[in-house]
């Protein structure tokens, strides 16, 4: 037999296995199949199973183009998979109500922890269930003891007939990342393996909310989607063309403009996707409380904790206080919870898996286990595989003397006490996945490569804007750290599939969102290695879908970019991503914080959604600026609309976010521009204080200013006016500037358009925290593939 994908092994792992809680073969039979289609063995496969392997191989050989026209055709075709009775098992699960849980509490320590012990979970623990032991590239054998121990938890709760471990094997899973998992499982044990994925979230977290669901599916349904129990019933090509037009099939199959799209939507849907699909819609269900069959648990009634009035609450989370620490900087009470949480964030350095002396002494018998953190990662992951970009962000410092930031304060301190809360996610995810993804290995695929291409354009974007800082001015009791000190100055609290939350400094936090959003599409792109690979080697991690654009439509730049439209180059990738960025103070309270990134991000991906409809398909970048924790009462959107908006005499819209990446580095360029002309703060504000007054005054009032300027004109005037502000009509050699002309092409609501917006007060806003452009070009790093 060829060797296998892992895909196909786990689909012969169930067939083998059969459909009984019993294996229809001997367990050594299953092993020894499962070691002889191994890449790297050169054993045969049992003659007992070779018949289901066959099937397997048969099953796979069938090419992704190929689609029957009729029901008869893939019964004649494919006689040998055709009612086969043993079916395969699939289970999807993961956490729930993530953000409700992670900024629970108001405690950066906390939020890390809670973030950290999710990310573990899915990372590890899930994993663990499987035999797949989690190996970091620098420590090979770093969570070996750790993933023996979880397996014995998961066997000691699930051993009915089997342990549960000996059923899995890594293979099964198709993937386990973004906080979700998808794996195959012997038809018998579906229910088990998501009550487990279930119960281990509640068991390590108390709190935190899943939901785990599976179903049982036939060989062909893995190829072409879900069939009728007798196949013969299922409704097919026929069918379709004839109801079509249907509301209630066009809700499930799209609305097709002609026969060949009708075709195209029902190979689309008929095929791996409509499985997916299936486990999603029962997954809501039972994420709603509603009884799933088969289940013999429910989740309709919710974790629970006394909340007696004369019970003692812990800091944040209004939970009953179990433990009462006076060791740390200030006394402290803790819930169960949130203890669990502190100790998480507090990253035990080396990955010492030890908790302190206080939590042994409490008698609590819950072991964090060893913490990798971020930082860890971002060291020996990445910084250790391109020493070019080792030696940009240390400079000649010592790593060892380096520490991780115990508090976004020491953050803050790399910019006079302002961070940035970035908060990214992917466009056009589920879109491409229904469209592109039709088989498990393809979904396997996309999972990996969407984690690449976030977690590295994360690492790159921090190593080339970010240096560690000498702790200046601080006075903290609760941290370690000294004036003096240095430290990482960022805060990764979550990369998990297309998400990204992190905290860097204020005054690189546009800059850093830029390049995340052009790194990320570069990487899927394959234009930006991962790691640096010396010629003769060969990259480990690479990124293997084809991602690339097929463009059918002329690129008209002017309809999408408001900045040089003619100098920008098109976005290339079928995924990108939006980014919402909150510039604030450190006093400003972390829950208030996560509401406005939210907003920031939603507005960011409504900008990705309207610009999609004339051809960009590249990220987009909304950002705030809260010098003051009451700046804000309302929603960002009702802020803008009722502040930053006029309607006469003419419609003013006295802001531009968001932006699109092109847009944004323009932006940068425009700042400098202002930089060098030396335009005094008072000019700056007087003219933004102005814009409310109306076109005319504000135009007058900045041409007034820019004239009498001693030097930096020229910049100004092709950086600033000529690059944002050309006339509707730019054959008549007028002057807009500090204005930009929209005619509302790209709104439904066109009510209040035309319109004249400005980046004038966007550019004052983040004015302090760009800093001036370095000679040396970031792009011009190995780092790039040379093209």
């Amino acid at each position: 037999m060829d060797k296998m994908s892992s895909i196909s092994i786990a689909i012969a792992w169930c067939l083998a296995w059969g459909d009984e809680r019993q294996p229809q073969f001997d367990i050594t039979v299953l092993q020894e199949m499962r070691e002889a289609l191994n890449k790297n063995n050169t054993k045969e496969v049992p003659e007992a199973v070779k018949a289901i392997v066959q099937q397997v191989e048969e099953l796979q050989s069938i090419k992704d183009d190929y689609f029957p026209q009729t029901l008869d055709e893939l019964k004649h075709q494919y006689s040998n998979l055709w009612n086969k009775t043993t079916k395969i098992g699939l289970v999807y699960g993961g956490a729930t109500k993530v953000k409700n849980y992670v900024f629970d509490s108001a405690k950066i320590q906390e939020i890390r922890g809670a973030s950290g012990l999710l990310d573990r979970i899915n990372q590890i623990d899930l994993k663990a269930f499987f035999n797949d032991d989690y190996q970091p590239e620098y420590k090979p054998n770093l969570y070996q003891a750790q993933c023996t121990d979880i397996r014995t938890w998961l066997n000691d709760n699930f051993h009915q007939d089997f342990n549960l471990s000996q059923v899995l094997i890594p293979e099964l899973i198709i993937y386990s990342t973004g906080g979700n998992i998808l794996a195959f499982c012997p038809t018998a044990y579906v229910h088990d393996l998501a009550d487990a994925i279930e119960k281990r979230y509640t068991y390590e977290t108390l709190t935190a909310n899943s939901c785990a669901v599976g179903d049982t599916f036939r060989l062909l349904e893995i190829r072409f989607g879900l069939l009728k129990e007798n196949i013969e019933d299922t409704p097919w090509l026929e069918w379709y063309h004839k109801n079509y037009q249907k509301p209630i099939i066009q809700a499930y199959f799209g609305y097709p403009k002609d026969e060949n799209e009708r075709l195209e939507v029902f190979k689309t849907r008929k095929s791996f996707n409509e499985i997916t699909t299936k486990l999603a819609v029962l997954f809501n269900q039972r994420r709603s409380g509603n009884h799933i069959p088969g289940r013999k648990t429910t989740r309709r009634y919710s974790h629970m904790f006394e909340t007696h009035p004369y019970l003692v609450r812990d800091g944040g989370e209004n939970h009953s206080a179990i433990l009462r620490v006076d060791k740390l900087a200030r006394e402290t009470s803790f819930s169960e919870p949130s203890v669990r949480k502190y100790l998480f964030g507090d990253r035990a350095k080396d990955g010492d898996p030890k908790e302190p002396q206080w939590y042994l002494d409490s008698k609590l018998e819950w072991r964090r286990g060893i913490v990798e953190s971020w930082v860890d990662r971002f060291n020996k992951v990445f910084l250790e595989k391109n020493q070019s970009l080792k030696s940009k962000y240390y400079g000649g410092i010592n790593p060892k003397t380096v520490q991780i930031a115990q508090t976004l304060t020491q953050v803050s301190n790399a910019s006079n006490g302002f961070i940035a809360y970035i908060y990214a996610d992917g466009n056009n995810m589920g879109g491409y996945i229904q469209k592109q993804i039709k088989t498990p290995q393809k979904y396997q695929e996309f999972s990996q490569d969407v984690e690449l291409a976030t977690q590295y354009a994360v690492y790159q974007a921090l190593a080339e804007n970010l240096h560690p800082h000498t702790l200046k001015g601080l006075n903290e009791e609760e941290s370690d750290l000294r004036n003096g000190d240095l430290i990482h100055p960022f805060e990764i609290i979550t990369i998990g599939g297309d998400d990204i939350l992190i905290v860097v400094p204020a005054n690189k936090a546009l800059e850093i969102s830029q390049m995340i959003a052009e790194r990320f599409e570069g990487i899927l792109l394959k234009e930006v290695n991962l790691v640096q690979v010396k010629p003769q080697e060969k990259e480990k991690k690479c990124i293997l879908g084809n991602y690339k654009l097929k463009f059918n439509n002329p690129f008209e730049p002017k309809k999408i970019h408001r900045y040089q439209p003619l100098n920008a180059k098109r976005s290339e990738c079928e995924l990108s991503t939006s980014i919402g960025v909150l510039i604030t103070a450190i006093n400003t309270p972390i829950y208030y914080a996560k509401e406005l990134i939210n907003q920031l991000l939603k507005s960011a991906k409504e900008r990705a959604k309207k610009l999609k409809k004339v051809g960009y398909h590249g990220g987009t970048v909304d950002f705030l600026t809260l010098k003051s924790v009451t700046m804000i009462t309302s929603s960002v959107k009702e802020f803008r609309e009722q502040a930053l908006t006029k309607k006469s005499p003419q419609n003013l819209k006295l802001y531009a976010t968001p932006y699109t990446l092109h847009e944004l580095r323009g932006l940068l360029t425009s700042i400098a521009a202002l930089k060098k002309a030396k335009f005094s703060k008072s000019q700056l504000y007087q003219i933004r204080s102005l814009l409310e007054r109306g076109k005319h005054t504000a135009i007058l009032n900045y041409r007034y200013f820019r004239v009498r300027l001693k030097q930096g004109k020229s910049e100004l005037e092709n950086d600033f006016e000529k690059a944002w502000c050309p006339p509707k009509n730019e054959n008549n050699g007028g002057n807009l500037a500090p204005w930009m002309y929209d005619d509302g092409s790209l709104e439904d609501d066109k009510s209040g358009y035309p319109l004249f917006e400005t980046i004038w007060r966007d550019m004052v806003d983040i004015y302090e925290f760009v800093e001036e452009a370095e000679d040396e070009e970031s792009e011009n790093l190995p780092v790039e593939v040379e093209s």
